[in-house]
């Protein structure tokens, strides 16, 4: 850490100090006015700035507890995030489950020789290597977390074989995520958010109507289709000002970095910016196949085994039996997978201790991925304590004219979706306030699906983005990316894909009102 990043993060403990000294700041309502905001855009400005996103989001975590007035928050915040069921889910799924898979296929090569065989029939160069990604990305759309985990682990390989930058590839692996399953939702997506807006207005009164106003939406959610259209053209290399093309070296519309990582990629094979830290560590990149016959199966058995446990009985049940509520075994296909994978190992001959050990490494890779998950976790508790998302709501009120609304709902949920890391948190606690306004402002069909899609596109912008967000940290560790760097260089493609919904929005809004 450089001296310059030293002080400023002195400079915020003593901030801190500085409040406790104050006194216990004043509750209003349910949040604490401008203070709400500070624990989690003080952990994201010191994220950008020092690079260092463990000590940024514990720096956020204390203040947020100074502010709340609880000020023991390993017992407040920590302990009860880390012990929560859905820590729990992704420590488990994502990353033992998932970093075992990966360190069994370092030794079977399975990864490797799947890529070998994608290269043959679909990959001869980087720009089809990253269509592959993207095509991935949209076939594995069951939702957020879930398709950077299987995108990314099953695309790596080949990527790196043609030196696709993990920039590069964490991007197209995490804008394939969440706008994917919201624009594909045949996922739980619908379900959950037609129960936070029914009975909000008259034509949503019960959860039936909200799922096909969820469907009838889908053309509004305009974030969610040009993130998907940009990041095609982004893989086919067709985008303005690419590096190689004309005017190339402009930092417009990819922006200087990822131009900078492309550059060095192809020209130098160096997948990761000197000096970064990749959240994937060693025992997750280096294959070490010994004395094994490596074969499609060491590959395609696990894979197989989990994609038709947690895709199969969800597909059977909600599209031949029409259920509201179908099963997604995703912790068992994870765990069945990393079995089947042992098993097939073990038939091959493999050494159970070499299994065994194989898979201690790959979870051992995926540590700091659980560090930074955890702090996140507990940052977005932090958040919900001091009442981030309501201030914001409250403080952008006054700005509202039924030209602007739908923009700025769309302006909003990014804003709420990026300082807490959550997308269906978002979701929670803005549809039920956003769809009453809306219908309130202007009683119009149309309306309120302009409302509807910028709320639901704005909030995938701010998980896909933010820093602190599962998906965006499953996204580079899935990948091997430096969480900073990927957060650097995706921003400004999707921020083109945000501003022209926007545009979009406003433009609709003057021709229906």
């Amino acid at each position: 850490m450089t001296r310059r990043r030293f002080f400023l993060l002195i400079s915020v403990l003593l901030v801190i100090a500085a409040v406790v000294a104050t006194g216990k700041i004043p509750q209003q309502g349910d949040h604490f006015g401008f203070w709400s905001v500070l624990p989690p855009a003080i952990a994201i400005i010191l994220a950008f700035i020092t690079r260092e996103v463990i000590s940024s989001l514990f720096i956020g975590i204390a203040l947020g507890g100074v502010i709340s007035g609880k000020i023991n928050i390993v017992q407040e915040f920590l302990i009860p995030s880390i012990g929560s069921p859905d820590y729990g889910l992704i420590l488990l799924v994502y990353l033992w489950a998932l970093g075992g898979l990966i360190g069994l296929w370092t030794r079977t090569g399975g990864a490797r020789a799947f890529a070998e065989w994608a290269g043959r029939l679909i990959v001869v160069g980087p720009r089809s290597a990253k269509f592959f990604a993207w095509l991935m990305g949209m076939v594995f759309h069951q939702g957020g977390t879930i398709s950077t985990v299987l995108t990314g682990t099953t695309v790596r390989p080949v990527c790196d074989q043609y030196r696709i930058s993990h920039e590069e590839l964490s991007y197209i692996v995490d804008s394939t995520a969440s706008p994917a399953a919201t624009l594909i939702p045949f996922n739980v997506w619908p379900i959950y958010v037609a129960g936070l807006v029914a009975g909000t207005v008259p034509i949503l009164g019960t959860q039936a109507q909200g799922m096909q106003f969820f469907f009838a939406s889908l053309p509004f959610n305009y974030y969610g289709i040009f993130a998907i259209f940009f990041t095609l053209l982004f893989a086919l290399e067709v985008l303005p000002f690419m590096p190689g093309r004309r005017w190339g070296h402009l930092p417009l519309v990819v922006g200087r970095k990822m131009s900078q990582a492309i550059l060095r990629a192809r020209q130098t094979g160096a997948l990761d910016r000197p000096g970064s830290d990749p959240l994937a560590s060693e025992e997750l990149t280096v294959v070490k196949v010994i004395d094994y016959r490596t074969g499609l199966i060491d590959f395609f058995g696990p894979m197989g085994v989990l994609l038709g446990i947690a895709v199969l009985p969800y597909s059977y049940f909600f599209f031949i039996k029409g259920s509201d509520d179908p099963p997604l075994p995703i912790a068992e296909a994870f765990l069945l997978a990393v079995l089947a994978g042992i098993a097939i190992a073990l038939a091959k001959g493999m050494a159970l201790r070499t299994v065994m050990a194989a898979i201690v490494d790959g979870c051992k890779g995926v540590t700091i991925g659980a560090i930074v998950l955890a702090l996140a976790v507990t940052l977005k508790q932090v958040a919900g304590a001091v009442g981030t998302a309501p201030y914001l709501i409250e403080a952008t009120q006054g700005l509202l004219s039924p030209v602007v609304v739908p923009a700025l709902f769309l302006v909003l949920c990014m804003v709420i979706a990026f300082s807490t890391g959550t997308s269906w948190g978002t979701y929670a606690v803005v549809f039920p306030v956003a769809m009453p306004l809306a219908w309130a402002i202007h009683p119009d069909p149309m309306y309120l699906k302009l409302c509807f899609g910028a709320v639901l596109g704005g909030s995938v912008f701010g998980d896909q983005c933010s820093p602190i967000s599962d998906t965006t940290i499953l996204s580079s560790l899935a990948t091997g990316a430096d969480l900073m760097d990927h957060v650097y260089t995706q921003i400004p493609l999707a921020l083109t894909a945000a501003a022209l919904g926007g545009v979009l929005y406003t433009i609709l809004a003057l021709m229906i009102i």
